[in-house]
């Protein structure tokens, strides 16, 4: 079984009983987890202050020989505040030597990111500790997955939809669509060339989907891709007012204006059920006009 250390370098963990549910599977499945501390730890909003939560990812460059695992313990925000001060020629150098799988969506995104532009990292785009290993009802897909992911040197995902057919391959890169979008212009920007992009997000209309995705093609950075995947995209209630509009057809008027395929449907996110997928592996692509398989490998695993 496996040591798991817990990161929290975004937001204070407001659900502190989903958090201690998803300690106690984590431990019934055998697991050992580190830095529980981490879960209560709290300034304003945050999950500790600036210095203790970058003392968390820094911890990254001097983890015990054991440590198979990094799992983040939840989103929100906070993360770009740390971008600045990150050492990267220090972790770069250390996970370079020993890559444990580090875990994390939503505002972890931005660390993601930071990782695989500036040292090269390969880190999980997954499940977390709160929202989904510690949820009520654990998903049973989830969980199964993301053991899959992180132990198997090849695996794949497969999902319908009904774009038309493609076959491409490339770099996976993306998670979060509004954090990666913040990083435009920035130096923690990966420059993926031939990628296969996936992105999810929560709480935004598909307006504010469409708008993003759009400054996404306009700075010049779909066009450089292979393919957009587009996972999940809940919590938003459509009105009167979009006669019409919704996510579909947000989807189609991408689809006719990107000169790359647009992909929608596949279950990652922020929904209870969600495949894990190594941003900075390899991918291989195939859609047959039903359905999509993107077959993964190059990414850490574990034994």
């Amino acid at each position: 079984m496996s040591l798991i250390r817990l990161i929290a370098p975004s937001g204070y963990c407001v659900n502190q009983t989903a958090a201690a549910r998803g300690i106690a599977r984590l431990q019934q499945a055998g697991h050992q987890i580190e830095n529980q501390q981490a879960v209560g730890r709290r300034f304003q909003r945050f999950a500790g202050t600036d210095a203790e939560r970058l003392a968390d990812v820094h911890q990254l460059a001097s983890l015990a020989p054991e440590c198979d695992i990094v799992l983040a313990v939840r989103g929100g925000y906070g993360a770009t505040r740390l971008l600045e001060q990150m050492d990267y020629p220090r972790l770069g150098h250390a996970l370079r030597a020993r890559l444990p799988v580090i875990c994390g969506h939503s505002d972890f995104t931005a660390i993601q990111l930071a990782l695989l532009a500036q040292c090269g990292t390969i880190t999980f785009s997954g499940p977390m500790l709160a929202g989904n290993f510690g949820a009520e009802a654990l998903d049973s897909y989830t969980w199964q997955h993301f053991w899959t992911a992180i132990t198997h040197k090849e695996y794949s995902v497969s999902w319908h939809n009904d774009a038309p057919a493609c076959s491409v391959s490339g770099t996976i890169w993306g998670g979060n669509l509004a954090m990666l979008v913040s990083l435009l212009g920035s130096p923690w920007l990966p420059a993926i060339e031939g990628g296969i992009l996936v992105v999810e997000d929560i709480n935004e209309h598909p307006f504010r989907v469409e708008r993003l995705l759009l400054q996404l093609h306009h700075a010049g950075i779909l066009r450089r891709q292979k393919a957009l995947v587009l996972g999940s995209f809940n919590g938003v209630t459509l009105s009167d007012y979009d006669a019409g509009y919704d996510f579909r057809a947000m989807c189609s008027m991408l689809s006719e204006r990107l000169a790359i395929p647009v992909l929608p449907g596949l279950a990652f996110g922020h929904e209870p059920q969600t495949v894990t997928l190594p941003l900075g592996a390899y991918g291989e692509l195939h859609h047959d006009g039903q359905q999509s398989v993107l077959c993964v490998s190059g990414h850490p695993v574990i034994s």
